[in-house]
């Protein structure tokens, strides 16, 4: 058994079982995948993949466990790499964060801005989506830390540090007669159209979850991920818009008014999340303080430190 086979094996899964684009991302030959997966499916004895003729469609049963063990031992030769080049090349290598729009867009600039600064040679990519694709991309080695809130933070192979608290406002147009409204209450919501985050995103499950149990229900005219879609279609008259309160700026949002609903919904915490057994470089550490600057940094190395216990 050698990690080559293995490579191939996770490259083929991860390609969605395309062999030639496997080849390509190890920088081989589709010939030379295929023979590869052939001679470690003879040498443990079971059929790794399903087949239609000579194409993958899937894996078998034994070949889901057997890619399971695979994946492990891939992370571990990722955080081999990490611990070689944390001493060889302190500050140089790739680093990736996944996150939603949400935080890309309004929390992020400003670490990032700074990260960058400190760190040039670092090959920084973002990658955004929902919480539950952040949560993937973490637990798939796919991004080294992710940002997102709650759902990550219900993994018990995610170590989430809390970032901070944060809960919703309502934008609408300036004649729109909610405005006027002294104490909005979640019919007075319910009275007109309204636009929000897709319900794949944790902060609208909180929001379904509330008009749930007051036995009200909200009239949806349009989801969306992207606070910026949002208030876009506010704009249009089509809706009021309930956002996350950073998405919402006075100068930038001129056109728009906003309302703090906070007392209708709970509030919601924003994590940053590692997996559990990652070897966190000394850049990565400096990001995650970047963005956490409520702890010090005796206490977060403390906090991290906890992961293995």
């Amino acid at each position: 058994m050698k990690l080559q086979q293995l490579r191939c094996i996770f490259e083929v899964v991860q390609n969605n079982f395309n062999i030639s684009r496997a080849a390509e991302s190890i920088h081989t030959s589709q010939p030379g995948v295929s023979k590869q997966i052939q001679v470690l499916e003879e040498e443990i004895g079971v059929q790794i993949f399903h087949r239609n003729g000579k194409r993958l469609t899937g894996l078998s049963e034994p070949g889901l466990r057997v890619y399971e063990s695979i994946a492990e031992i891939m992370r571990e030769v990722k955080n081999i790499k990490n611990i070689s080049e944390e001493y060889e090349k302190k500050d140089s290598g790739s680093f990736t964060i996944a996150t939603t729009h949400t935080q890309a867009r309004y929390k992020l600039p400003v670490v990032v801005e700074s990260f960058v600064k400190k760190y040039p040679k670092i090959n920084l990519n973002i990658h955004q989506g929902n919480p539950s694709q952040v949560t993937e991309q973490i637990l798939n080695g796919d991004a080294d830390v992710g940002i997102a809130t709650e759902s990550i933070s219900l993994n018990n192979k995610i170590f989430c540090i809390p970032c901070y608290s944060w809960n919703r406002c309502l934008v609408m147009q300036k004649d729109h007669p909610l405005f006027l409204v002294k104490d909005i209450t979640l019919k007075d919501l319910a009275s007109y159209p309204m636009i929000t985050y897709d319900y794949a995103f944790t902060g609208s499950t909180i929001v379904s979850k509330v008009f749930k149990e007051a036995n009200i229900n909200p009239n949806i005219m349009l989801t969306a991920i992207d606070a910026d879609v949002i208030k876009t279609y506010v704009s249009l008259n089509l809706g009021v818009g309930l956002i996350a309160e950073m998405a919402f700026d006075e100068n930038k949002d001129k056109n728009l008014v906003s309302r703090d609903v906070s007392h209708l919904f709970p509030t919601s915490t924003t994590y940053i999340g590692v997996r559990q057994d990652t070897f966190i470089r000394g850049f990565t550490f400096d990001f995650i303080s970047m963005f956490t600057p409520h702890m010090e940094e005796k206490e977060l190395k403390i906090f991290l430190k906890k992961r293995h216990v």
